[in-house]
């Protein structure tokens, strides 16, 4: 049995699937893995990307964030890929029960994936933060400089999580409590090394854990199947049948 054989097995005997997923999973739209490509980062920039997408820079360097942020962290024109398109599937034949993600793109939602838990926050998002008024991804894009609200003045910060910043509680209780109820984890396009988030899959306690990713991670040898692929082609090639 080849390992798409063996995945597709594992994926018809399982009812409460959970996907966790990294940037890998939307390098197929286009979507460059941040942690692959810090020397392009440092040719144009003054600051390692780690400093422009931390919380201290962007309250004290707010209109160099917005620079950085525009032109390596907001993309809002990617489309989902097979990976993405898989998913929402399972979700709709009522195989897998969310997917948590490390990505801020919302490909999974623009799939058609209704339960999605975005540990690191969405760039779709953006709110005042003197009153908190919601603008999407769209206004921030198309404002100079600085975004300001249009009913305050405030400025206009994205629901993203930056370094230094902590993770939203409702969001890691939702993606424990759905990873804890799994059957079936799939971990994809991840190198598992980002925490705290890496660290929810710990609570796993199902049945098979499968790794899909192009590069080895630290959780290799606990993994049920390991597939060296990228993961769009993997799941692309996973037919979807209803949940028995």
């Amino acid at each position: 049995m080849d390992q798409i054989e063996e995945l597709q097995k594992m994926i018809d005997e399982h009812n409460q699937i959970v996907f966790f997923g990294g940037a890998g999973v939307s390098t197929e739209s286009g979507i460059p893995d941040f942690r692959s490509t810090d020397g392009l980062y440092h040719m144009k920039y003054k600051y390692p990307p780690e400093t422009m997408l931390s919380h201290t820079f962007f309250l004290s360097h707010t209109e160099e964030f917005f620079e950085f942020y525009r032109d390596k962290v907001l993309v809002l024109d990617a489309e989902p890929n097979a990976a993405h398109k898989k998913l929402a599937e399972l979700e709709a034949a009522g195989k897998l029960k969310a997917v948590v993600t490390q990505n801020i793109d919302g490909l999974h939602q623009k799939a058609g994936s209704r339960v999605v838990y975005e540990l690191h926050g969405s760039v779709h998002r953006n709110y005042c933060m003197r009153c908190h008024e919601f603008y999407d991804g769209e206004y921030v894009r198309a404002q100079k400089g600085v975004p300001k609200c249009q009913k305050c003045g405030g400025i206009v910060k994205p629901d993203v999580v930056l370094y230094e910043e902590g993770l939203d509680g409702d969001t890691i209780n939702g993606a424990v409590r759905a990873i804890s109820e799994a059957d079936l984890l799939i971990v994809g396009g991840t190198s598992l090394v980002v925490y705290p988030a890496a660290g929810l899959i710990r609570y796993f306690r199902g049945d098979r854990v499968v790794l899909i990713n192009k590069g080895s991670t630290g959780v290799d040898t606990n993994a049920d199947l390991v597939i060296r692929e990228p993961i769009g082609q993997v799941l692309g090639r996973i037919k979807v049948h209803p949940a028995g």
